[in-house]
């Protein structure tokens, strides 16, 4: 529009050609110092609002944190807890990428045969265990309404478990640092029962990580002397095993049960072991093939799994 024609329009309207008030206090940050701080933030996710400010006053534009956020916002970014993910190198991502593109071929009859395991470290007075409560004002510190912490969160058991789309295997407690022959104890004792157990069949594939307790001699060779196939693993891979969520589930069902001891949470994490539904199970295996197509999709980079 011209100005020609925006002065007509605005004598129309409000029979004045004056500049009219506007609603709330002009920014103090112009369009090319919006589109700047834009750039900086698209080109360093990281960069801190002090050093955004600092920038700002660089280019003659002081103005307030909130100002910068806002105007942040705008562009449809804010601020989040950045994820924490696995290191991946050039090396890393070819090999994850081969992976996937060689497994997206897989039939899910055949996903369906394979046992996955992990191990994992459950707090006593986890950190991340969040509970809501209903309270009045002033009231946040009354016992019933807090949730008990110790230092360094009042101790902690490793696990070891495993599970197939049929349902959970064994979960086993990890007693002490574990190393290979105990990794090997803990196959011995709990592998082939856990596959007889949910039906796999003889044929069933075994899915572990590449730890190095998991790929020392004495482990390969107890999984060689019992014929168990084993699937082949990309390094720094987690997002690709559905146990991670199922290691959720189970930490999120313990702690709402609040183990006051470490027996307690043992057995407590048996239990709800026991308990997780077998239509989960069956949900989490059926997104492999998601992860997998993930993995294609970021070029054998992380992923939101």
């Amino acid at each position: 529009m011209s100005t020609v024609a925006s002065i007509i329009r605005k004598w129309k309207k409000f029979g004045t050609t004056r500049t009219l008030p506007r609603a709330g206090r002009p920014s103090k940050l112009s369009d090319r110092g919006r589109r700047a701080l834009v750039r900086e933030v698209t080109k360093n996710p990281m960069i801190t609002l002090s050093e955004l400010q600092r920038s700002s006053v660089e280019r003659g534009e002081p103005c307030r944190r909130t100002t910068i956020s806002a105007a942040i916002h705008q562009s449809g970014l804010y601020g989040r807890v950045a994820r924490r993910k696995p290191l991946l190198s050039k090396r890393h991502k070819a090999a994850r990428l081969e992976f996937a593109k060689r497994h997206l071929k897989d039939s899910q009859t055949m996903r369906n045969k394979i046992l996955w395991s992990d191990e994992t470290k459950i707090e006593l007075f986890g950190v991340n265990a969040r509970r809501h409560v209903w309270r009045k004002p002033g009231t946040a510190h009354h016992e019933a309404n807090t949730i008990p912490t110790v230092k360094h969160g009042g101790g902690s058991i490793m696990l070891w478990g495993c599970f197939s789309a049929a349902g959970t295997g064994r979960l086993v407690r990890i007693e002490g640092k574990m190393n290979a022959a105990m990794y090997r104890d803990i196959l011995d004792k709990n592998l082939l029962q856990s596959a007889l157990d949910l039906r796999l069949g003889r044929r069933f594939i075994f899915q572990q990580d590449n730890d190095p307790k998991h790929t020392a001699k004495i482990s390969k060779q107890w999984l060689q002397d019992h014929s168990v196939n084993v699937l082949e693993w990309p390094s720094q891979s987690p997002d690709l095993n559905p146990i991670e969520h199922l290691w959720r589930d189970l930490k999120m069902a313990v702690h709402r049960r609040l183990p006051s001891n470490l027996m307690e949470l043992q057995r407590y994490c048996k239990e709800e072991w026991a308990k997780l539904p077998k239509d989960r199970c069956a949900k989490l295996v059926a997104s492999y093939s998601k992860r997998l197509e993930a993995v294609v999709a970021a070029k054998g980079g992380s992923t939101k799994y």
